[in-house]
Parts: C-alpha cells; sequence; structure tokens
C-alpha cells in the first residue's frame, strides 16, 4: 500500500510540475518581425527592451544595437540592469537584432550579414555592407519612428563575427553610431581585413566622435594579435576616437561576452569628470533639506565638492558646471537657480526615484 501511494505521489507531482511550467518572459520588453526587401525577403525579429520609466515619461533615449540578440538579449538586458542601478550608465532602450523564419540558422545567417568580404570556405559570406543597409533603411527608421529615441546617440555590440561587424562599421559607416562594443572580434577574417578598411578611416579627418571598447579572453590563442591590433589603432592617436581595450583574465571566446558587455557598457558611456574652477564650486557650498527633513551639506574643497550626509561624505564629480554624481551608488545632482542666478537647491536622482533639495543656508 505504501509503495502504491508513494508512485501515485511521484507520478501526481510530476504531472502538477509540468502543467505549472510557463515561457520565462523579460519584463518590459517585446518582439517585432518585419521581411527585408534588402536581404532577399529575410525575415528579421527585433527584441526590444524599454526602460522602467519609459511609459511615465517623454523624454528620448539612447539605443543599444545588439548583434546574436538570439543568445545574448536576456544576457544583455541584465547585464544593462546592473550597470544601471550602479549609476554607470543612463536609461537606454535595447534593440536585440536577430534572423526569424521556420528553419533559419544564425550559424550561416551571421556568417552572411556580419562579415565584409567572401571567403570560399562560407559561400554565403561577404553580406556586411547589405546588413548595414538593412539597419540603416529599414530597422533605424523603424525604431525612430515608433520609440522615443535619441537618433544622435546609438551604440553597436557585437563578439565573435559580431565584433568584427561591429569594428566594420565603425571604419567604413562612422556616421551611423556613436559608441562601439567588440567582445572577441573575429579580426582575422580574411588575412585581417580590417587594417585596410581602418586605413581609410584614418585618413578621413572628418570622422564622427565615437568611443570603441574592444577585449579578449586571455585564454583565447589570438591574445597576440588581439595586442597587436590594440596597440596599433592607439598608436593612431585618432582625433575623434577613444579607445579602451582589455584582455580578460582567465576566459574563452564565449565568456567574454559577459564582463566584456559590462566593462564596455562603463566606458562608452563614461561621464566626463571637470574640474571646475573655486569660483564655481563655492557657490553650492551650504545646507539643503529634503522632503523627509533629512539635511545635506555641500562644501568646496580640495578643487572639489564634497556632499556630507551625517557623519558620512563622498566626494562629488562634475559632469557639467550643474551637474554632479557619485561612482558608487546611483545617485546624480542637478543644481536650480532662481531668476537672480543664485542657487535655491537641487534635483536628487537615487534608483527609482527623484526628489528636490530646498537649499536654507
Amino acid at each position: 500500500m505504501k509503495k502504491y501511494l508513494l508512485i501515485s505521489f511521484t507520478i501526481l507531482f510530476a504531472s502538477l510540475t509540468f502543467a505549472q511550467s510557463t515561457e520565462v518572459t523579460i519584463p518590459g520588453s517585446q518582439a517585432k518581425t518585419f521581411i527585408s526587401k534588402i536581404v532577399n525577403g529575410q525575415e528579421y525579429v527585433l527584441q526590444i527592451s524599454l526602460p522602467s520609466g519609459y511609459a511615465n515619461s517623454n523624454k528620448k533615449y539612447p539605443v543599444v544595437y545588439l548583434m546574436d540578440s538570439q543568445w545574448d538579449f536576456p544576457l544583455l538586458t541584465a547585464l544593462y540592469g546592473q550597470q544601471y542601478y550602479d549609476g554607470f550608465v543612463p536609461e537606454v532602450i535595447i534593440v536585440g537584432i536577430t534572423w526569424g523564419g521556420d528553419h533559419s540558422n544564425p550559424d550561416s545567417l551571421r556568417a552572411r550579414d556580419y562579415t565584409p568580404t567572401n571567403e570560399k570556405r562560407l559561400p554565403q559570406s561577404g553580406g556586411a555592407d547589405k546588413f548595414l543597409s538593412v539597419i540603416k533603411n529599414e530597422i533605424f527608421p523603424f525604431i525612430e519612428s515608433n520609440y522615443r529615441v535619441d537618433a544622435n546617440d546609438k551604440t553597436l555590440v557585437g563578439c565573435s563575427l559580431g565584433g568584427l561587424f561591429t569594428i566594420y562599421t565603425l571604419f567604413t559607416h562612422s556616421d551611423m553610431f556613436n559608441r562601439y562594443i567588440a567582445a572577441s572580434p573575429a579580426y582575422t577574417w580574411s588575412n585581417s581585413i580590417l587594417y585596410p578598411y581602418e586605413k581609410n578611416y584614418y585618413s578621413n579627418k572628418s570622422n564622427s566622435p565615437a568611443k570603441l571598447f574592444m577585449c579578449v579572453g586571455g585564454a583565447e590563442l589570438s591574445v597576440p594579435g588581439f595586442k597587436k591590433l590594440t596597440s596599433f589603432l592607439k598608436s593612431r592617436h585618432y582625433a575623434n576616437l577613444q579607445i579602451e581595450s582589455k584582455i580578460l583574465e582567465n576566459t574563452g571566446h564565449s565568456g567574454t561576452k559577459g564582463e566584456g558587455y559590462a566593462r564596455g557598457l562603463q566606458f562608452v558611456f563614461k561621464r566626463p569628470s571637470l574640474q571646475l574652477s573655486a569660483n564655481i564650486l563655492q557657490q553650492y557650498n551650504g545646507t539643503y533639506k529634503l522632503n523627509d527633513g533629512m539635511m545635506i551639506e555641500m562644501k568646496s574643497e580640495n578643487n572639489a565638492l564634497t556632499v556630507y550626509v551625517g557623519n558620512n561624505w563622498s566626494r562629488l564629480f562634475a559632469a557639467s558646471e550643474i551637474d554632479f554624481y557619485l561612482t558608487s551608488s546611483f545617485f546624480k545632482i542637478h543644481f536650480i537657480k532662481d531668476n537672480n542666478g543664485n542657487v535655491s537647491g537641487f534635483e536628487l536622482a537615487r534608483y527609482g526615484s527623484t526628489e528636490f533639495a530646498k537649499k536654507i543656508k
């Protein structure tokens, strides 16, 4: 009897578990599908993640475009959430791009869409320019007409062949994006074809200002070539391109995405840290009061502005003459002046809330 009850309970538990299973979705995300007129009727899927405050605001947001979102959309949205919570990145809209259709094969299609030249071993390769046309003429217009985006603030993110595509885009279509993140880029494609494209990019002194982050896994065989590439690029001292590169310790090829995307977001969205004059800083000295009665004191000390809350203090960094922030947490201050040019208080933005602090003395 006991054996019969145990078997019955096991079957019941298994059936209940199966009946309760549901598909996991990412909150705030949605998918849009379209058929391209540029790439032979190819179906593409856009996986879109909106900021939590999108519905309750009227502002426009930067856009981060992600390659290979069939694999990396959940990863990037999670990493972005961490970096946003810690105050390293602003609110952004993430648009992942992947392929649709009943028999889509990402391994084959990415070799077609992400590579700039044809290689005999991959007959479908060499379609990067067509895919860039899809992004520019089909995806950009759709996103910009359906969502509140800052059309002048775009980031491109990719790994491996997606990283190759990211750097190729910078060198050949530098007006399309402002920020580039390339994890373990396949720079050896077609005997390191990126170098000739870089030569043309270097010769064009009117390139738009941009930031490029690159990384490679320390366990990858491509480390020597990556060092050579990054050393060469940094030696160019581009007027309009900032570069940061990292070799990630004890990391393989695919593993570069986690830390690489996180560090890349930090670098490409890094805020300025200005050195302001004593005259500018001293106008903010004083005591401020929040709605809950908490007192905050500001002091100009050692060529910087320091915020005191009780016995705790932190040095603020200046993003502009009226905007300050911390790097240790989500903490942003925007000073406000009255009609006479006197400081009346500041808006304090913390994670999930914004409140006004009035200057009382």
